[in-house]
């Protein structure tokens, strides 16, 4: 199995753990100290080692900050994690605060500008520091001190390093890397410090396993505009052969030797570009230390690596199709469980099971989930990230709602694909807010976009149903997805802080969801990708669209027809024959004709 379930956190450590880190800041003589969720590659998906927030305070969400203090310590959690937190950190030791409403700098800025405040430049990146710097907060760069009192911290992972093929990648990393060279010299920098694993992954066309449920290589790579790159890189995850290969397009050398580097190309005068919101404060530091010349630039493989060539789609459609199968399979097999039958657990592993089932007979096995599977049952579906543990699992009740957000990780593609299914008879406003929440991701479907339109235009038509019935989600309605990489992608996003461009070859999530606490979770995902631009009869400009990728039928017993208009009962109707025709060939006689009793057309009277 993948998945683990055995995941505990006691919340009667945070006091200790929080007293040690309080005798610390006496020690140095400070007041506080910041304990980002963050590595030094500023990723979502960190190793066990760098898992210091959770450490502390027992918190495993994928985002927040603590600010310890010598007289209060603040955890900072977002919208997502505010049911979490509470089951998991101890209230009288920490006091929560929104990382998005009132995020570390501002409580700061409102209540600490006096105060001297240690951080560690290596977890913090230069767009964090500026932000503290520009709200006059007194900062302090040090050694990590968390990493002085967890003595049982585990080691850094070594985990090997693979080749992406050519028929996967679809373009030679020799060619990538020259075309970043060729962006660097454009914008009259002589280097650029690539601190995001997912673009050396990218660039190089390698694929790591350091990261659980993420194929990241762990490391940094100095990009030249003249010579050639730097790779650092420890050896000890390289076989014979991609160490052969890898020596043929950089030098590779070990991490420890990334400052010195950096430094030594400083003081040549180097002009170094660095993504301010993505590369750690310490590299600004050694660079400006050495006499060298900072750019503030975007990551140059970012973009190209969003926006997705023709064999990575190619890829990313037969992914959703296999994976499509295994979905519909497990939603076959879940429909003939009785009510108070099965537990979370149970469901999330008959689901990893039936994505092996399917990989192995396609020939293109399941490599890894790319993420731990969302499986909520009833009020656990309500809390937005809810990770299912030996200590949460819950029966699916007779009457409830069964949110389940999951996806693979295939070489050929990453998914991510959310349904909700009744468990027995629903009641008439869960089928309302079924009902208006896909009325959002079918609006977000059918969408057609002028060039330039940004994640933040598109987000108030996934939203606009529920909020004409007074409801809301808080979360995002998209995010990026990457090609046999993180499942959370930048920059694209459709968020009401998605400032980035929608580009063709982007794929994206469509995930618009309601949450009623205590009682039960709806979110619908698909994946979709942007579409070039083309004519509409009688426009005046061409338009982009997106084409969906995730490939399985939505419940009909949630969804109340008379609540949809003609267009939109049109589009899922399409979408279900598209299902049945695409994934019915992978399916068994009894599990295709439960699909095509489950997508069969729907009238406007049901």
């Amino acid at each position: 199995m993948f998945q683990s379930f055995d995941v505990r956190t006691d919340p009667a450590q945070g006091i200790e753990r929080v007293a040690l880190l309080r005798a610390r800041l006496q020690e140095m003589k400070v007041d506080g100290f910041l304990v980002p969720r963050a590595d030094e590659h500023q990723g979502e998906y960190v190793a066990a080692c760098s898992e210091r927030l959770q450490w502390l305070t027992g918190f495993t969400g994928s985002a927040g900050a603590a600010l310890i203090l010598r007289d209060r310590a603040i955890l900072f959690v977002d919208g997502r994690y505010t049911l979490q937190v509470r089951a998991q950190v101890d209230g009288g030791t920490f006091q929560i605060e929104s990382l998005v409403e009132n995020p570390p700098v501002r409580w700061l800025e409102a209540n600490g500008r006096d105060l001297k405040i240690a951080f560690d430049p290596w977890l913090h990146t230069i767009a964090e520091v500026r932000a503290y710097e520009a709200a006059g907060i007194d900062l302090h760069p040090t050694r990590n001190l968390v990493d002085e009192i967890w003595t049982d911290r585990p080691a850094a992972p070594l985990g090997k390093v693979e080749i992406q093929p050519h028929g996967f990648s679809g373009v030679l990393a020799k060619d990538k890397i020259a075309a970043l060279s060729e962006t660097l010299a454009k914008q009259d920098a002589t280097h650029a410090v690539l601190t995001d694993p997912a673009s050396i992954a990218w660039a190089f066309n390698i694929r790591g396993s350091d990261v659980a449920h993420t194929p990241l290589a762990l490391g940094f790579a100095i990009l030249c505009a003249n010579e050639r790159p730097k790779l650092f890189i420890s050896r000890e995850k390289l076989t014979i052969e991609t160490d052969a290969y890898l020596t043929q397009l950089a030098d590779v050398l070990d991490p420890s030797a990334l400052e010195d580097g950096l430094a030594r190309i400083a003081a040549l005068g180097g002009r170094i570009s660095l993504d301010p919101a993505l590369a750690a404060e310490q590299l600004q530091m050694i660079i400006e230390e050495n006499g060298g010349t900072v750019l503030d630039l975007p990551d140059p493989a970012r973009l190209p690596r969003a926006t997705k060539n023709q064999a990575e789609l190619d890829g990313s459609r037969a992914a959703h199709r296999r994976d499509g199968a295994a979905v519909t399979r497990f939603l076959f097999w879940l429909d003939q469980q009785q009510p108070g039958s099965i537990d979370e657990i149970k469901a999330v592993q008959a689901l990893e099971q039936f994505r092996v089932m399917v990989g192995e007979e396609t020939q293109m096995k399941l490599r890894d989930i790319s993420f731990d599977t969302i499986s909520g049952a009833g009020p656990n579906g309500a809390i937005i990230h809810y990770r299912v543990t030996t200590d949460t699992n819950r029966v699916l009740g007779d009457g409830e709602l069964f949110l389940i957000d999951s996806g693979g990780q295939y070489q050929d593609g990453t998914t991510d694909i959310t349904r909700t299914i009744a468990v027995g008879e629903p009641t008439r406003e869960m089928c309302e807010r079924y009902t208006l929440v896909l009325k959002g991701l079918i609006g977000v479907s059918t969408l057609r976009f002028p060039r330039g339109t940004r994640g933040m235009d598109i987000d108030p038509i996934a939203r606009q149903a529920l909020w004409s019935a007074g409801l809301e989600y808080a979360h995002g309605t998209g995010h990026g997805v990457g090609s046999f990489l993180a499942v959370h992608e930048g920059p694209q996003r459709i968020a009401k802080t998605g400032t980035g461009k929608l580009l063709p070859g982007m794929i994206i999530s469509n995930e618009p969801g309601y949450y009623k606490e205590g009682a039960y979770g709806i979110r619908l995902e698909n994946l979709i990708v942007v579409q070039e631009a083309t004519d509409i009869p009688g426009g005046d400009m061409q338009m982009h669209s997106f084409e969906t990728l995730t490939l399985a039928p939505f419940d009909r017993r949630l969804i109340r027809p008379e609540l949809l208009s003609g267009a939109e009962l049109a589009w899922l109707n399409s979408y279900h024959a598209r299902v049945v025709q695409e994934i019915g060939p992978m399916l068994d006689d009894e599990a295709l004709a439960w699909l095509e009793k489950a997508a069969a057309p729907i009238s406007a009277l049901g």
